[in-house]
């Protein structure tokens, strides 16, 4: 791939509550940054495992990021290394202008919470809760108000006398949340908090999650490998790949405009195809079952003569009878799925693609194993470098 430009940049990274470029500037000031952090394992086998190879990053005061990528590849250590519970080999981490990986655990105004909520079983919700402020030795009645005002906050007025046993996993949760943020923490760590939950709960809890972050405006640094986790509660969103954050952006710029076809794979389903990249009144094109694509302005880095690959999501293939399409295939899979149909369809040079569109056309229209015309907005066709 060339270096050539795209038309296309970034937006500033403003979490919703922050108006203005003094606030963005405090925001910055106040924030969280990573300063090229490394820590190596050794495995098993003996081999190295560079678990944080060179990590840089920023978070925002008050913003909700996301830290998003499969198993291993070094998000639960980069919050570890955060939260102190995890040594690094090298690097500085910064929150505001002071400096905290030279800090112990104990003295850096973070809080955790963890994937098994590390609930006190002996304890009722109301002892849980207060149990951070008793270590402090705080007044009483001061206890006694934070600890309802976090209650109250999660939702769980009624229930401080409970123990944990009696609780729902759902419940279980919003009371670890109030443990941790009792202690007014600068930073919330959360490692994977969601993910003991069936489905419906769970989607139930990333609202609660973002009301309350929202609510407090402190900052959370959230662990996951959902995207669609990730994509419903992060500002923004660093994906992690080996050991290195590969993009950092908002959800939509993450989704719409990745920067490699790992990050692009990742999140959400994707449809690759490689093409020779040619020019057309000098504009860049491209080729997609023998029919030519103009490419726009934010499609990404290409160059005439080279080769590239193209990425489409499936819900920006459209399908359309076939009789006049400029494009045609043959449809090979038909999945109904109630709020669309997944299709895949063999184009005439080999090349499959996956859509997915409404049940109203397709049911009427379609039928495995007969002809289909495809339409592909070029704006909807990006260069991702592999």
């Amino acid at each position: 791939m060339s270096a050539a430009s795209s038309a296309w940049t970034p937006r500033p990274p403003v979490p919703a509550p922050l108006r203005g470029a003094a606030d963005l500037a405090d925001a910055r000031r106040q924030g969280l940054t990573a300063l090229a952090l490394r820590k190596t394992f050794q495995s098993q086998e003996g081999a190295e495992v560079r678990a944080l190879d060179g990590v840089s990053l920023e978070i925002l005061r008050g913003e909700f990021f996301v830290l998003l990528g499969p198993s291993g590849c070094g998000k639960t250590t980069l919050l570890r290394a955060i939260a102190g519970l995890e040594p690094l080999d090298s690097g500085e981490i910064y929150l505001g202008d002071t400096h905290i990986d030279i800090l112990p655990p104990a003295k850096r105004p973070v809080n955790t919470v963890f994937q098994s909520y590390a609930l006190f079983p002996h304890l009722t919700v109301w002892e849980n809760v207060a149990f951070g402020l008793r270590m402090e030795k705080q007044p009483k009645d001061q206890i006694a108000a934070r600890v309802a005002e976090m209650l109250d906050l999660v939702q769980l007025a009624g229930v401080g006398g409970r123990k944990p046993n009696q609780l729902s996993g759902g419940q279980q949760q919003r009371v670890a949340l109030a443990r941790a943020l009792a202690k007014e923490p600068r930073v919330l760590l959360l490692d994977e908090p969601l993910s003991a939950l069936d489905l419906k709960l769970r989607r139930g809890m990333q609202g609660e999650l973002k009301r309350i972050q929202r609510e407090t405006g402190i900052t959370f640094v959230f662990v996951t490998h959902d995207q669609e986790e990730a994509l419903t509660l992060g500002d923004r969103i660093a994906v992690f790949s080996e050991g290195q954050a590969v993009q950092i952006g908002t959800p939509e710029e993450i989704y719409d405009h990745p920067v490699n076809r790992f990050v692009a794979d990742f999140i959400g389903e994707t449809n690759f195809i490689a093409s020779d990249i040619g020019e057309r009144d000098g504009h860049l094109t491209a080729w997609i079952g023998g029919v030519e694509f103009p490419l726009g302005p934010r499609a990404g880095r290409a160059a005439a003569g080279e080769s590239a690959t193209l990425a489409v999501r499936p819900e920006n293939v459209q399908l359309t009878p076939a009789a006049g399409a400029a494009l045609t295939g043959t449809l090979t899979e038909l999945a109904y799925m109630g709020t669309d149909l997944r299709c895949r369809i063999t184009l005439a040079d080999a090349v499959e693609l996956r859509a997915r569109v409404a049940p109203p056309f397709a049911l009427a229209h379609l039928a495995p194993g007969g002809p289909v015309g495809v339409a592909i907005d070029p704006a909807d066709v990006k260069v991702v470098a592999d």
